[in-house]
């Protein structure tokens, strides 16, 4: 090793930012490339703020944390990879240092719901349960407080697996499809990322997925591990709950924990959150919806669960793009009635509007410059149905909003000035 590494950080979100913060506390490193006494490195955050051409220098350094949203599959990384420097990200350093026992869990559809749940069960147990990863706390925050005797659940993107050499010895694959085509160059390269849950896997661990899901159950078996198939839908219960409650199950929770936690949990924000109700129209915000084929499950959510009767629905849609097939949401509307009136926004929204007219849906569809016009002409359609108001883009947030928790709070508050 050289007597003065040099380090660069890929990117200066949240991952970003907590490793920064990692590295500088065991050795009061700083912006200005101050010697840090932790591995003897000097620290260099590279972001897209510095530039363009940000990456061209990778190769002079020694090694790179890479965050999730710099794309693995770019020819500055991969060249850089060629020529000897080491690749590391957020989630290998804590997989690297991490004393207590990992639950992984992926998937397109319902890995945070689950992760959610699960932690909300081993907490009413007593357990030394973490919530960490994808979901909103980089995983290396909390290894301060981690023990041998800790459980930690991990919800992991396909950009934190995609690099990813061990697999968590729980591993949880939920409903998984097409994503994210605007980063991965291929759904062969985003089904191989999400794969990396399970090859590294031993065989005395365990693998848990939906036997419905073609692809879950593809990756299932790329593991050496114990395969256990979940039924979606068991018991009555939407499939991510099943799920919960049976890994938890598997954990030796005792059934009293399991059926209060399922029965309590008031679902999570931005996803199918009940925000208000306004002049009978009720708001459902489902910012957390960024696929196509996700908007269609919360619209039949409709159907199924919600009401015994479907509201009369107008839905909000639209984002930037990420290269997605906007078929399953036309299938979906074409053979459904209780959805009325769709208004799409955003960088895709005429993208959507074609593939919409093209299968002539007896439906009104709309197109609005920004959210509030998109909510105030949906509250008025609502009203004359006297239904409901479903904010569910089924695209990324990032052409209009910092993220998909901010484009959700953002619904909220035009929500809540919206006048009776």
């Amino acid at each position: 090793m050289k007597s003065h590494m040099k380090i660069a950080i890929l990117g200066f979100g949240r991952e970003g930012k907590a490793v920064f913060k990692f590295l500088s506390a065991r050795g009061g490193s700083s912006f200005g490339g101050k010697k840090n006494k932790y591995k003897k490195a000097t620290i260099e955050v590279l972001d897209q703020k510095h530039g363009q051409d940000y990456l061209k220098d990778l190769d002079t350094f020694d090694l790179v944390f890479r965050s999730p949203g710099v794309p693995y599959n770019r020819p500055e990384i991969q060249r850089a990879i060629k020529n000897g420097v080491k690749f590391s990200s957020v989630t290998k350093l804590f997989f690297e240092l991490c004393p207590a026992k990992v639950i992984g869990i992926t998937g397109t559809k319902g890995k945070g719901t689950t992760a959610t749940l699960l932690y909300k069960i081993l907490k009413a147990s007593g357990a030394d349960v973490h919530l960490a990863g994808n979901i909103g706390k980089p995983a290396i925050d909390i290894l301060p407080k981690l023990r041998n005797s800790s459980t930690v659940i991990l919800e992991l993107s396909s950009f934190q697996l995609q690099d990813l050499g061990q697999s968590p010895p729980i591993s949880i694959v939920t409903e998984t499809f097409e994503d994210h085509m605007d980063a991965h160059k291929s759904v062969k390269e985003y089904l191989d990322a999400k794969t990396n849950i399970a090859r590294h896997q031993k065989k005395d661990d365990v693998i848990f997925y939906f036997a419905d899901s073609d692809w879950a159950k593809k990756i299932a078996l790329k593991s050496p591990a114990k395969k256990i198939a979940v039924y979606g839908g068991s018991f009555g219960l939407k499939k991510n709950f099943v799920m919960a409650a049976t890994v938890a199950a598997y954990l030796g929770v005792d059934r009293k924990f399991i059926v209060r936690t399922l029965k309590n949990f008031p679902g999570i924000k931005h996803r199918m959150e009940l925000v208000a109700e306004n002049c009978g129209v009720r708001f459902y915000n489902d910012s957390a919806s960024t696929n196509p084929r996700t908007t269609a499950a919360a619209i039949l959510e409709f159907t199924n669960t919600l009401n015994a009767k479907p509201y009369p629905l107008v839905l909000i849609a639209g984002g930037k793009d990420k290269n997605l097939d906007y078929a399953p949401l036309a299938t979906t509307l074409a053979n459904t009635s209780h959805v009325k009136t769709v208004i799409l926004l955003g960088e895709n929204k005429n993208k959507v509007f074609e593939k919409l007219k093209i299968e002539n849906l007896k439906l009104k569809i709309e197109l609005a410059d920004d959210l509030e016009i998109a909510v105030k002409n949906a509250y008025q359609s609502a009203k004359i149905y006297g239904g409901a108001v479903l904010f569910s883009p089924g695209a990324a947030s990032f052409d209009m909003f910092k993220d998909y928790q901010d484009r959700g709070e953002q619904f909220k508050e035009i929500v809540k000035k919206l006048k009776k």
